[in-house]
């Protein structure tokens, strides 16, 4: 009985891990950009950049905009943020711009950990986390992707490789719909 009964948790934790692996798999080859379920105007903000000079979304009007929420202690945000700077220098011809928002931490403690980057795209501090219950942020990295009127037509819940052609393709469509 106790060699089935070991037997049988074996084969449960193989069972579970193939399952864990083919899941991880599908999630790190899924990079899609997802559409909302009912398109809905961007919550306002006005937020201040490295310089301390305010940024309102609203400047970003006729651009489509990605505002990706982030933090200096997350892994997948760290992880994406080179990518992301690519896909920006791709497209930024095209009327596309990304605003990376920081949630909850001080010009202090971010400014060294850009040093580690070469980011051009704009970094907003929302050090207070005033915005994050109205863009409906529950976990980081969070991108909304908005067209050029303002609206949240796509949310991207998690880190992406923007790098990725599937990603770009899908990015791109959304760049350049009327």
């Amino acid at each position: 009985m106790v060699k089935s009964a070991t037997s049988y948790i074996v084969s449960q934790f193989i069972l579970m891990t193939m399952l864990a692996s083919i899941g991880l798999q599908v999630a790190a080859t899924e990079n899609s950009i997802e559409p909302v379920k009912q398109i809905f105007p961007a919550p306002s903000f006005e937020l201040v950049n490295l310089n301390d000079k305010k940024i309102r979304l609203e400047d970003y009007r006729g651009k489509v905009v990605a505002v990706n929420f982030w933090a200096s202690w997350c892994p997948p945000c760290r992880k994406e943020l080179p990518s992301m700077q690519r896909t920006y220098e791709a497209f930024k011809d095209k009327g596309f711009v990304i605003l990376a928002v920081n949630i909850g931490e001080s010009w202090d403690t971010v400014a060294p950990f850009l040093g580690n980057f070469t980011l051009k795209f704009p970094i907003l501090f929302d050090s207070q986390s005033k915005i994050v219950d109205q863009w409906k942020v529950f976990g980081l990295p969070s991108t909304f992707i908005l067209d050029k009127k303002g609206n949240v037509t796509h949310r991207i819940n998690g880190g992406r490789d923007w790098d990725d052609p599937v990603f770009r393709k899908a990015l791109l469509k959304i760049i350049e719909a009327k």
